[in-house]
């Protein structure tokens, strides 16, 4: 069990406040406060998602408390392995979501908190348990037993379980993006991929079409981007099947790769740490099976926020990719940061048909 020590990012234009109202905007002020789960990844590989979130939440008023003592979420897997002690594992995080929220009372009726997630699989399970643990009560009582060895206890809906995208569009709003935005993205062809998650099943409601979303693409174009046409925009990357069928992943992977670079996109534009890993860190794995020359960076969506909102690449975590977005940014004539001297590494291969985890160069072999 991975656990942080809980910070608060708080970045509304009033400052600090002695508490915080969730899922509230002031009349006036124009901050919004949020809670806010991080899950494991926004604390190492995709740290640059993190960073440039925090970076754009203030010029759009935007306040995330960070859930103190949060677990990790038991990524897709575990909840196959034991779906017990998978829904204990995210009903915790939920029980202290809860415990640390404070609802917004609008008269005499309490809205729900919302609990946001950047990741698209931590925003699954954390919405799924929040939806069955409401309509299964033996499984309710189970996992609420589990929780009492730790003097905690969840009521099933007490939150709202909500992705950060469906924040950003439906919370701020594409006016109030395209407000900030001081350099234009006009040079650039994006491709907006969502992943197979994020929209689908829409266990707390969905806040776009399952098939084929366009919330992100509506939110590239407010940044003034050219988004191209993109079929496969909701298709899986694999998700931890590099780690299973190194033959299944690549095909997968190769697959996406080849539709963004069949309609000339410069980027690829995610908003999931897994999708971002496997499209980035696999895509030279995907040269060398299929005899490709895909050279096509990866980026979250909050890093190109913060570059159309004037800040520089080193603000929102650009460089950190392992496929250069510098020629990219070239065309927005954009300085990125230096790039950093390999630093060789021995890497041990397991014996099986998987695909050796990636490290960035910069990182010591342990």
């Amino acid at each position: 069990m991975i656990r942080s020590s809980g910070k608060s990012w708080r970045h509304g234009p009033t400052g600090a406040c002695s508490h915080t109202v969730f899922g509230s905007s002031a009349q006036g002020g124009g901050f919004m406060s949020y809670g806010y789960y991080p899950g494991c990844s926004l604390e190492r590989n995709a740290g640059a998602y993190h960073s440039s979130l925090m970076a754009v939440a203030r010029p759009l008023g935007l306040q995330f408390d960070e859930i103190q003592d949060w677990n990790c979420c038991g990524a897709t897997e575990f909840i196959a392995v034991n779906r017990l002690q998978a829904y204990a594992l995210v009903g915790r995080n939920l029980a202290l979501a809860a415990q640390q929220m404070i609802p917004l009372q609008n008269g005499s009726v309490a809205k729900k908190p919302d609990l946001v997630a950047p990741c698209s699989a931590c925003f699954l399970n954390l919405s799924k348990v929040n939806r069955y643990l409401g309509e299964d009560e033996a499984l309710t009582i189970k996992v609420n037993s589990a929780l009492e060895a730790g003097g905690l206890s969840y009521q099933a809906g007490s939150l709202r379980v909500r992705h950060l995208l469906d924040v950003m569009v439906n919370d701020v709003g594409y006016e109030r993006i395209a407000a900030q935005v001081t350099r234009t993205l006009g040079a650039l062809r994006l491709a907006p991929y969502y992943g197979c998650l994020v929209v689908r099943p829409g266990f707390e409601g969905r806040f776009d079409d399952g098939e084929y979303p366009t919330s992100l693409d509506k939110l590239l174009r407010a940044l003034g981007a050219k988004v191209v046409d993109f079929p496969l925009k909701a298709h899986c990357c694999g998700g931890h099947m590099t780690q299973i069928s190194a033959d299944v992943a690549l095909d997968l992977i190769r697959r996406l790769l080849k539709n963004a670079a069949d309609y000339e996109a410069d980027m690829i534009v995610t908003l999931c740490p897994m999708c971002q890993l496997n499209l980035d860190a696999f895509q030279e794995a995907v040269n060398e099976r299929f005899g490709t020359n895909y050279q096509i960076p990866v980026l979250f969506f909050t890093q190109l926020m913060g570059l159309a909102f004037g800040l520089t690449p080193e603000a929102v975590g650009i460089g950190k990719e392992l496929i250069n977005a510098r020629p990219a940014l070239a065309k927005l004539g954009v300085a990125p940061p230096p790039e950093a001297e390999p630093v060789p590494t021995k890497r041990r291969r397991r014996n099986d048909k998987s695909l050796p985890m990636p490290q960035m160069p910069q990182e010591e072999q342990r």
